[in-house]
């Protein structure tokens, strides 16, 4: 299903992108070395309660799952990239950890993901990862509009991972977002312009680029969600929802301090 949401829900999703946002910042503030990851998943949840909203992902149930999420949040520490089930893992200091939030609020989701280095060190390696999702996220927002195509988009975002001399998996990448957190279209990470559905006013969209520093094969934890790198590589991940305008695309995922 692809959902155009009209301007009220549009207003809505704002207020959610801020909750998701101010969310990540506050977690990413309290995770230091030695924090749990079950206290993030902890904290997370006070948080989505405490707002009234509701968690996309306890009992989410997907076919590439297993049963249930179970979590409120995705942390993956290294290289766990994607859907990383929050465990019984204290980090360290230099640790790579990805958060990955998706919140329901007004009947309106939105989703997003940031990746930090924990603690004061910074890793070379690390920090590239994480610079080239961020870089692929920006040029993938900039090539969203009324009038583009998902390959153009996905073009933007590959061409960043590519020329940072990443490979670049399709598995998994962005897609719709509106009414419920997983929509039409898909939107992948690498793409050829001009291809696939045309962009309209008031469609919203999860784009977000994720690496793994030198394979583009997944693994997955014996939990069935965490992918991991198979070469146990370190990993990164960024992502925004975004509106399309009648003029490009306007983020909604920026925390509430941050809005205009």
């Amino acid at each position: 299903m692809i959902e155009i949401l009209k301007p009220a829900e549009l207003a809505r999703a704002k207020d959610t992108g801020a909750l998701v946002a101010d969310i990540l910042r506050t977690v990413k503030s309290r995770s230091t070395a030695g924090t749990n990851l079950l206290d993030i998943d902890r904290w997370a949840e006070a948080m989505i309660v405490e707002a009234g909203a509701q968690s996309c992902y306890v009992d989410y149930e997907p076919s590439f799952g297993r049963g249930p999420f179970g979590h409120h949040i995705c942390t993956g520490v290294n290289d766990a990239v994607l859907h990383g089930q929050p465990y019984d893992y204290t980090l360290a200091d230099g640790d790579l950890l990805s958060l990955d939030l998706a919140v329901s609020q007004d009947g309106v989701a939105a989703d997003a993901a940031i990746s930090f280095v924990v603690g004061g060190s910074e890793p070379p390696e690390s920090v590239a990862l994480i610079s080239a999702t961020e870089r692929a996220l920006d040029a993938g927002i900039a090539a969203a509009g009324p009038g583009a195509r998902v390959g153009d988009v996905s073009h933007a975002i590959g061409s960043v991972l590519s020329e940072a001399g990443y490979p670049v998996n399709t598995e998994f990448g962005g897609h719709g977002i509106g009414s419920t957190m997983h929509q039409d279209p898909h939107v992948p990470n690498t793409g050829r312009p001009g291809r696939g559905y045309r962009l309209r006013p008031g469609l919203m969209l999860a784009l977000e680029p994720w690496v793994m520093a030198d394979t583009a094969e997944l693994v997955t934890d014996a939990d069935g969600w965490t992918l991991r790198s198979a070469t146990g590589c370190r990993t990164a991940h960024s992502e925004h929802t975004i509106a399309i305008t009648g003029d490009g695309a306007e983020i909604l995922t920026l925390p509430s301090r941050a809005r205009p």
